[in-house]
């Protein structure tokens, strides 16, 4: 085991490297870069304004414009006047360390920049996640020894219409439904929490708190039960069709045994693995078009604003970050199945 799990760190460094190699290669070719940018933006504005004019106010010289030696303090002051080679070398050891840098446009620590946007994404993640699999588990489990019933049939239709509407559009459904939109104001439009949050006692944040979160999430759970529920029901189901539990009930076991000590640990196996990477995926967990219909600053909102303003330390270091996550969840699947289910061994899974 032990030499799996290094063989398996050992190939992360490649392939981690990789991803961030094309990716930083592609950047190189997408026009409007920063300095572009920022450089358009004194050409049509007689006084830089916002977040991104920070240490760049004493370049613009009004009617004279920008001269080379401005467009070089630019490429200087964002690191463009190293060549694309050396900028990736520095980048990466950089990133070796989890220095990730300054972001172009905000001007503060890329990591304090991700924190600052993660309760937003941890709060819409883990509680997606964990209606999730507390629903699709006993319904896929009840559709399956129902398998053919009417309540198969009807919650089969539910799920797959859930499923086939798409997550904003609901989103926008909601609000308008319950959200004071044309019908009942009983959820509020926007934020995670009120304006007044902090001056609430414990028990009435929690409640704020969950006010809030319920149409969001409500928005991203329906779209995503479909998959896990039929997952769930198509794994037991092959298992209830197996010689082992004909052979149980052969010999005297009630069903509610069968199913809950024998059925159960082999059904659960292909679901249980999949654990680790929903788990961490559920803590950077972004949805643009959620986070952007109830007016939530989160991870998903930050990665689109940093691609369109081509704010490239934000861009790379998530990806980095993102990316070393979901090769570790990667592991931690793997590894699951032989705590899981001792039969597996890793020498047979490396052959």
């Amino acid at each position: 085991m032990i030499s799996y799990i290094l063989k398996r760190i050992l190939l992360m460094i490649p392939t981690l490297f990789g991803i961030m190699l094309i990716t930083f290669i592609i950047t190189q070719f997408v026009p409007g870069g920063p300095v572009e940018q920022l450089i358009n933006q004194l050409k049509h504005s007689s006084q830089v304004t916002g977040e991104a004019s920070a240490g760049v106010q004493g370049l613009y010289r009004g009617a004279t414009g920008l001269d080379e030696t401005h467009i070089q303090e630019l490429k200087v002051l964002y690191g463009f006047d190293k060549s694309p080679v050396d900028r990736f070398i520095l980048m990466m050891k950089r990133y070796l360390t989890f220095d990730f840098g300054e972001s172009y446009y905000h001007h503060q620590p890329v990591i304090d920049l991700v924190i600052s946007k993660l309760p937003v994404s941890i709060s819409l993640g883990l509680w997606t996640f964990f209606l999730t699999y507390s629903i699709c588990i006993p319904l896929g489990i009840a559709k399956a020894v129902r398998d053919g019933s009417s309540f198969d049939v009807v919650t089969s239709t539910l799920i797959l219409v859930g499923y086939a509407i798409p997550g904003f559009l609901l989103g926008l459904a909601l609000l308008v439904l319950l959200g004071g939109g044309s019908f009942w104001d009983i959820f509020p439009l926007r934020g995670l929490v009120s304006d007044n949050w902090h001056h609430l006692n414990w028990y009435q944040k929690i409640l704020d708190y969950l006010w809030h979160i319920t149409l969001p999430v409500l928005a991203m759970t329906i779209g995503s039960l479909a998959v896990m529920t039929l997952l769930t029901k198509n794994s037991f189901i092959e298992e209830i069709r197996k010689q082992y539990v004909l052979t149980a009930r052969v010999k005297g076991l009630s069903d509610s045994a069968v199913l809950y000590k024998h059925i159960f640990r082999n059904a659960m196996i292909p679901l249980i693995t999949g654990f680790p990477a929903a788990f961490l995926g559920a803590f950077f967990t972004g949805s643009l078009l959620i986070e952007t219909i109830f007016s939530l600053d989160g991870l998903g909102l930050l990665s689109y604003e940093s691609i369109l303003k081509r704010d490239y330390p934000v861009v790379l270091s998530t990806l980095y970050l993102f990316t070393l996550l979901g090769l570790i969840a990667k592991l931690l699947t793997d590894l699951s199945y032989v705590f899981i289910d001792p039969r597996i061994q890793f020498e047979s899974v490396q052959q």
